[in-house]
């Protein structure tokens, strides 16, 4: 993410159309959250546009970003506040594993810390409930990883 925040501050230092503008993106990796200032929607339309296709280009799913509402700040500036997901929620993850105990497979799947882990017998299984979960239109992004045979 901070690769991406780099190289969208770097595009909107060379764009024409942001030439003399004061628009500013910043990255604070504590609170894992993006702040935009900028002088209208325009620009900051732009400017989001430009970080998702950033994320995009380092398979960062834009589902992980959360955003804000806009906020008009002194001299004419708004600013919004894009919130940074890492994990699934506890809802989220309780409605996973209700979508797999709906398959009936024999799977086991756990909520261990902000993950749902998913162990079963034949990889069959468990590559169903992948392409499962692929298809539910779920708002969070989500990785699937370590499916050994």
């Amino acid at each position: 993410m901070d690769n991406a925040v780099n190289m969208t501050r770097k595009t909107i230092s060379t764009r024409y159309d942001f030439r003399k503008s004061k628009t500013e993106i910043t990255l604070n990796k504590k609170e894992k959250r993006i702040h935009i200032l900028t002088e209208d929607e325009m620009k900051m339309k732009a400017v989001e546009d430009d970080l998702i296709g950033k994320c995009v280009k380092r398979k960062i799913d834009p589902k992980a970003l959360d955003y804000k509402e806009i906020e008009p700040t002194s001299k004419g500036m708004i600013k919004r506040d894009i919130l940074i997901r890492e994990g699934i929620d506890i809802d989220t993850a309780r409605k996973i594993v209700k979508m797999i105990k709906a398959l009936k497979l024999k799977v086991q799947a756990q909520i261990q810390d902000q993950q749902v882990r998913v162990t079963g017998k034949k990889i069959d299984d468990l590559q169903s409930i992948i392409g499962m979960l692929k298809e539910s239109n779920l708002e969070v992004p989500l990785q699937y990883v370590n499916m050994k045979s």
